[in-house]
């Protein structure tokens, strides 16, 4: 027998060996951190800053790499805070700053890459760094006079967010893309947009603001085929967005600390002379990006704060404010906050897919309430919100929600609003799951006592026809909403106290084809179908339609509590209610009823005495 080898097996050898490697790797970071740190303060050659870059590139151990990137980063904030990124013209000193400039934009780029890495530590740390440079890149280059905000360094912060591109470090693993890789690939991952939006883009105004310019931006200017994700992730991000402010008083939370300071007043020009101000409206260079001064869109106040008895106040031009200046302006943040979500709506429904009616639904969820209240002008989504009126369904419906509130809160013109209410009024809408919501909605649409007669006689009637097909739970909830617009509008009331009853649809004048609620002769009918269900084979059913046969004077009925019945909380409530009288059975109790006890029955006797039984009697 061979004698026992005293060697580590190889297995465990190679365990040693990268163990050895990467504490070697660990003191190379440490020492030439150490020798950055005092070239920057001697001023001497910062070589070293490529070989530690270039352990940061390489590396894929998690604890590795989050001690290089924290080294650059600290490396990084002493050559900004020295001053060795600006000032200089002489030729060596342009070049080493144009070094050190190349070296920092693959740092970032970097960073960039890490929020999207599979380890959640370097995720969030990549964010954190990223955005704690902008602050020092910033205050590199600000004066007392004219406070500055790094905006090419936020833009590949932005850009990062919206597209996600992958880790460096996925292209040196060996790890099996599976199919939820796949399907994740270019989406921001939560905890990435959480700590970004509750630190930074909730919190402080100047973030939002450049946020929202270069979001907008960047969806004219990027490839929609290699990154088709960019709508979904900006729309993940501003449908969180619940902090915007509301008064000029709230900007007051900066990250830039500099750009905090009061800004000069702008020069205030009269407004009310038209032809000098198409003279003087030439937007200065600062201001304008790609030669196109698009600011000069959300200039004019929205329709609904104008009032004609008073004088307007002359304002400071918006296209022609310093970005200083803009930081500090309530209409500026309003016209940033338009121009973002004008860009990103139509990228939303440009297919009629299932994904593409969620992104419309989540929208058209926070549009009412997130959305309108903070744009220039909302007449502006009019177009999309009618766009997703036509998609009907839950879509259509939220739809139809956001244009009544551009209705009734802000004058919108919209003749055929209850024509397309009343095509929502199908066969499905009683079956749907979306059932309570489309009522809850239809109650506040209807709920006007200026509405005409008839208009109002074609929904009660459309939706008494409905009811004859209709589930037992859509039957509970459409009595009491019938009930409650009968009560509000008294001119309906003609239609349950008609004399001569309409029986047979061949002779009801009402017209269920027209597509025109106002042209249905639906008052000229009565709601017998309603009548019909005195019959319902549920009792609670029965009970209600008794309803229109008793005087008007109980209250309206809270249709909260009808809304959300199913066939299941219909059995429970049966199942579990109190029965006050015994149930009839299939015959007659007598004294003699033990006689079936003493006597034997055959089966043609038996099936005489109890016809239901013989009903079931198959075989």
């Amino acid at each position: 027998m061979a004698p026992r080898s005293s060697l580590p097996s190889s297995h465990k050898k190679r365990k040693l060996d990268s163990e050895d490697t990467h504490n070697e790797l660990l003191n190379n970071i440490r020492t030439l951190e150490t020798d950055l740190t005092s070239a920057v303060s001697t001023k001497s050659s910062l070589n070293p800053l490529a070989d530690l870059l270039d352990i940061a590139q390489k590396s894929s151990d998690t604890a590795l790499l989050s001690k290089a990137i924290y080294a650059l980063y600290r490396v990084f904030v002493l050559i900004i805070t020295n001053g060795l990124l600006s000032g200089g013209c002489i030729e060596d000193v342009k070049a080493v700053r144009t070094w050190i400039s190349e070296r920092l934009h693959e740092y970032v780029e970097l960073l960039c890459g890490l929020l999207k890495d599979e380890d959640s530590s370097l995720r969030t740390s990549a964010l954190q760094i990223l955005m704690s440079l902008e602050k020092h890149l910033s205050t590199s280059v600000c004066t007392p006079s004219n406070p500055q905000f790094h905006i090419s360094h936020f833009k590949q912060i932005v850009r990062a967010l919206l597209i996600c591109p992958p880790s460096p470090r996925c292209h040196s693993s060996k790890r099996k893309k599976t199919d939820v890789d796949d399907e994740d690939e270019g989406r921001i991952d939560s905890d990435v947009r959480d700590l970004f939006m509750d630190k930074w883009l909730s919190e402080s105004d100047d973030i939002r603001w450049f946020f929202l310019r270069e979001a907008g931006t960047f969806l004219n200017s990027y490839d929609r085929k290699a990154h088709p994700l960019v709508p979904v992730n900006l729309l993940s991000l501003l449908e969180k967005l619940n902090t915007f402010p509301t008064e000029a008083s709230e900007l007051n939370t900066w990250w830039v600390e500099e750009l905090g300071a009061r800004p000069p007043k702008p020069k205030i020009e009269d407004t009310q002379d038209e032809d000098d101000q198409d003279v003087v409206d030439k937007p200065s260079n600062e201001d304008l990006e790609g030669g196109d001064d698009w600011r000069k869109f959300f200039e004019d106040e929205p329709a609904a704060d104008v009032s004609s008895d008073k004088k307007k106040t002359p304002h400071a031009r918006l296209h022609k404010l310093t970005i200083h200046q803009s930081l500090h302006s309530l209409q500026s943040h309003r016209a940033m906050f338009t121009r973002c979500w004008l860009a990103l709506l139509p990228l939303l429904s440009t297919e009629l897919t299932e994904s593409g009616k969620a992104l419309s639904t989540r929208v058209l969820n926070v549009m009412h309430r997130g959305v309108m209240p903070h744009l220039t002008r909302p007449i502006l989504v009019m177009d999309w919100v009618a766009g997703c009126v036509d998609y009907g369904g839950a879509v259509g419906l939220l739809g139809l929600n956001a244009l009544f509130v551009l209705i009734k809160e802000y004058n919108l013109d919209y003749p055929s609003f209850f024509t397309r209410l009343y095509a929502f009024l199908d066969r499905d809408v009683l079956h749907l799951k979306h059932r309570a919501r489309f009522f809850r909605l239809t109650e506040t649409f209807l709920s006007s006592t200026l509405l005409p007669a008839a208009l109002l006689a074609s929904f009660v009637k459309r939706l008494a026809r409905l009811s004859l097909s209709a589930p037992p739970a859509a039957i509970v909830m459409l009595i009491p909403f019938t009930y409650n617009l009968l009560k509000r509008h008294p001119a309906l009331m003609v239609m349950i106290h008609r004399a001569d009853e309409v029986s047979e649809e061949e002779i009801d004048p009402f017209n269920a084809s027209e597509a025109n609620p106002n042209i249905t002769r639906a008052i000229d009918s009565s709601l017998w179908e309603l009548y019909t269900h005195k019959q319902h084979y549920h009792s609670a059913i029965s009970t209600l339609a008794r309803i229109f046969e008793e005087a008007f004077t109980k209250p309206n009925y809270a249709l909260e509590d009808f809304l959300d019945h199913t066939y299941s909380t219909l059995y429970e409530t049966e199942a579990k209610r109190r029965i006050k009288k015994e149930p009839a059975i299939a015959m007659d109790p007598s004294p003699n009823a033990s006689w079936f006890k003493s006597h034997s029955v055959d089966e043609t006797e038996l099936s005489n005495l109890d016809k239901v039984d013989s009903l079931w009697a198959f075989a």
